[in-house]
């Protein structure tokens, strides 16, 4: 773990607030970038598709810790870690919250490797309408009309799924919720998201190794170490972890969080792409009338945040 001595930069609203153009601007780019590695990560996990999902996720939290912690030397961040380890609430927090996101990461590489794309991209289209949701009903924050309008049209297109792709379901909505609660519970705690993810490798790390530890023991063996290829393969998983976390923390503190929230749907329609061309997944008629129906719920709500970012801009002049 870091020193606990020194001291952490901070960065404070009226700090992003007032930016300039030239640090909102590398904001948009690490934000752009973070977007773009989640987005294409299906094309990573072909690279390790022999791997059972459930090793594949130990080994993933494994090799993330080391570099979470690396980066957090560099940033000098070890003080904020070492606070939320002496803050109980905060590690209750985030031991569920590394519940949640073990989980999530699980489901997702599953769904890649059972050639469920689509569901796993559905699930990230849903994520924000989601988030919307729990905004309202657990923190007391108001919808307008049109994301009540949005929320409602995105209802009907997961509901065509319970007729006609209800085996899929489970998993976009199991990506959606475990990330949309894990969200939550972040927002919930006073710690940075590297530090944060550090400290939830560090908790989930015991099992990790206990996962890694069964499959080694196991006939079939552990896949970490039957091939130079395939062990930097896995490993290259802890950097995909905590790079594009890194780069989505920077895009946090340098733009306007709303523009970054447009940025949200970039990964989910990168990975739909790469189900109708790389995977060459066919679409079936109610999986695609569920996407219209969430990309016309995801205008209306781009088109609501713009309405009312204008509406400020015009109280403010």
């Amino acid at each position: 773990m870091p020193s606990c001595s020194g001291s952490s930069p901070h960065l404070n609203a009226s700090q992003v607030t007032d930016a300039s153009p030239q640090t909102r601007q590398s904001g948009f780019a690490a934000g752009l970038a973070a977007y773009f590695i989640w987005g294409f990560l299906p094309l990573y996990l072909l690279l390790v598709r022999e791997v059972p999902a459930f090793e594949f996720v130990g080994w993933r939290i494994i090799w993330t810790l080391p570099i979470c912690l690396l980066i957090v030397a560099v940033r000098k961040q070890g003080p904020q870690i070492c606070a939320a380890l002496f803050n109980r609430r905060v590690l209750v927090t985030l031991a569920a919250s590394a519940t949640l996101i073990g989980s999530n990461w699980f489901v997702y590489v599953w769904a890649i490797q059972q050639d469920q794309v689509y569901a796993a991209s559905l699930g990230y289209y849903i994520n924000p309408l989601l988030n919307v949701l729990l905004g309202t009903f657990l923190l007391g924050e108001r919808l307008s009309r049109r994301q009540w309008v949005a929320v409602a049209i995105a209802a009907c297109g997961v509901a065509l799924l319970l007729g006609g792709a209800l085996t899929t379901l489970w998993i976009s909505l199991a990506l959606a919720i475990t990330f949309g609660v894990y969200g939550l519970l972040r927002k919930q705690v006073d710690v940075g998201a590297l530090p944060g993810l550090t400290i939830e490798s560090a908790l989930l790390v015991v099992p990790a190794g206990a996962i890694a530890w069964w499959y080694a023991a196991s006939p079939a063996g552990s896949s970490f170490g039957q091939s130079i290829e395939l062990s930097l393969a896995i490993v290259l998983g802890g950097i995909l972890t905590a790079i594009p976390l890194l780069l989505f923390a920077i895009a946090a503190r340098r733009m306007d969080y709303s523009t970054l929230g447009f940025l949200q749907f970039l990964a989910p329609t990168i990975v739909f792409i790469l189900g109708l061309t790389v995977f060459d997944q066919p679409l079936q008629p109610v999986q695609l009338a569920c996407f219209v129906l969430i990309w016309i719920a995801i205008a209306i709500f781009v088109w609501d945040i713009l309405a009312r970012r204008q509406a400020d801009k015009v109280l403010q002049a």
